[in-house]
């Protein structure tokens, strides 16, 4: 693929690495007691430990730990035995230790890759150096006041997955089909919900820019994007906006910057730190964290099928494109509604309406998969009868409307209100041998326009409602018409 940007000095090319803060699925904080309930009211899950209280000491919460070998063994990545929490320092007021415990050079994950999925059905690896486990900051509140900035500590603690790439993307939509996809195995492996409106999912982008085969250019860094949108927003004008300061004559500055989605543009927030900035050294309250090969393995038992297997048993199984298992799969709750609704189903047939029907149905009502009214067993039934030829296609869309209103069984609808379909060839010859009756002109006008045929099966339909079946209609009206 060409990614390349044009400058007014010729070709550029963009280099992008990324940084995923993903909130760990888990009842507790990393180090405290306190909830992680979304949108309670301000400061009411803090306790001693989140709030920075002295002589409060921390204490791990093992579920985090395992979520974190879960999503580190989901990304093919090295599962370090033997890590280690430093304290990250550094000053702001929604941070009452004055430190983040986070890891430095001692993570428990390590080295990993993903394949991402392009246009043209193209797959691409994309390396991470690492995950490590780290602490949220709490939250400054700015717009509560005309005078003041105010601060909440709900989020002080809570566990969060840094995971960070290698400099593998070289494009917008790179990057976002990078994050669709870490986003998509946390979902499917439970340990992040993905949720970037609500802040579980949060991306750092790192953007800089080269002439093809140079050296690598200085980075900026794009803090705290929370829609795949907006990454791909930022990227673009990051990226311009480097070509233009190059190509001007002028220097990059290595900064954090903050994307603004109502102007579309990064604005520069500060100068950027290096690491040493923020005097790194071990938690002297925290042992380093050991365990042993059996539990990996033990943790290892319980992965679900992840994305890229499913997506090619997909394939294979149900002989689908790989474009449309690509859809089904990219949903944890999509893949597992479609292989309910394929039990003893046409399963093309089943995509089809899942990607078409439903898919549009759930965007209009802004529902999920899971909170459908039509259950994926009725849909695997509607999908029966119109494969065995009871209902045609037509009414099979009135059924689906009448199943998205009552959550009805597809069977009882059809019997209930007269909709299978009308094979009898005596009974459809009879209604073509009335149309073709009561109207000579058209008969006489199709010797010169045959695209009037479509009139008589118009005709056809209006007469039986939608249910008379297509092609015994037409083989009846080419007998007839077509002498």
């Amino acid at each position: 693929m060409n990614n390349l940007l044009k400058g007014s000095t010729g070709d550029w090319e963009i280099v992008i690495g990324i940084e995923i803060h993903a909130q760990i699925i888990s009842e507790s904080k990393l180090f405290s007691g306190s909830s992680t309930i979304f949108g309670s009211e301000h400061n009411t899950q803090v306790s001693f430990v989140d709030a920075g209280m002295p002589g409060m000491l921390p204490v791990i919460n093992s579920i985090c730990v395992e979520q974190a070998v879960k999503t580190g063994l989901g990304l093919n990545a090295k599962i370090n035995n033997f890590s280690i929490f430093d304290r990250k320092n550094y000053f702001y007021p929604d941070l009452p230790q004055g430190y983040q415990i986070s890891q430095f050079d001692q993570p428990i994950v390590g080295e990993g890759k993903v394949l991402i999925d392009l246009e043209g059905n193209i797959e691409k690896e994309v390396r991470i150096e690492r995950l490590h486990l780290e602490q949220d900051a709490g939250k400054s509140l700015h717009d509560q006041h005309p005078s003041y900035s105010f601060v909440d500590l709900n989020r002080s603690g809570v566990a969060l997955m840094e995971i960070v790439s290698m400099p593998d993307m070289s494009s917008a939509e790179e990057a976002q089909a990078y994050v669709k996809k870490i986003r998509n195995i946390m979902k499917y492996l439970r340990t992040c919900d993905g949720n970037m409106d609500e802040g579980s999912l949060r991306a750092d982008i790192n953007v800089s820019v080269r002439k093809p085969g140079d050296d690598l250019g200085t980075r900026c860094e794009i803090k705290n994007v929370n829609s795949i949108k907006f990454i791909g927003q930022a990227i673009e004008y990051e990226a311009k906006r480097q070509i233009k300061l190059i190509e001007d004559g002028e220097l990059i500055k290595q900064q954090t910057r903050l994307f603004d989605p109502k102007k579309g543009q990064t604005r520069s927030m500060r100068s950027k730190e290096e690491a040493h900035d923020y005097r790194y050294f071990p938690d002297p309250d925290l042992l380093p964290l050991t365990f042993t090969d059996e539990f990996v393995e033990n943790i290892r038992k319980t992965l679900p099928e992840l994305p890229d297997i499913r997506r090619r048993r997909f394939v294979d199984d149900f002989n689908l494109s790989p474009y449309d298992a690509s859809i089904l799969v990219s949903e944890r709750e999509t893949a597992d509604y479609f292989e309910i609704a394929s039990e003893g189903v046409n399963s093309k047939l089943v995509c089809n309406w899942i990607v078409g029907e439903l898919f549009s149905f759930l965007n209009k009502v802004n529902k999920t998969i899971d909170q459908s009214p039509i259950t994926p067993q009725n849909l695997g039934k509607l999908i029966n009868l119109i494969d065995d030829g009871t209902i045609t296609g037509r009414i099979a869309k009135d059924i689906f409307e009448i199943m998205t209103e009552s959550g009805d069984d597809p069977i009882s609808i059809v019997d209930s209100n007269n909709m299978r379909q009308v094979s009898d060839e005596g009974e459809i010859e009879k209604i073509i041998d009335s149309i073709i009756e009561l109207n000579p002109d058209q008969v006489k006008a199709l010797e010169d326009k045959p695209n009037l045929m479509g009139w008589f099966v118009g005709q056809v339909m209006k007469e039986t409602q939608g249910r008379a079946n297509p092609q015994k209609v037409n083989d009846i009206l080419n007998s007839k018409l077509l002498k």
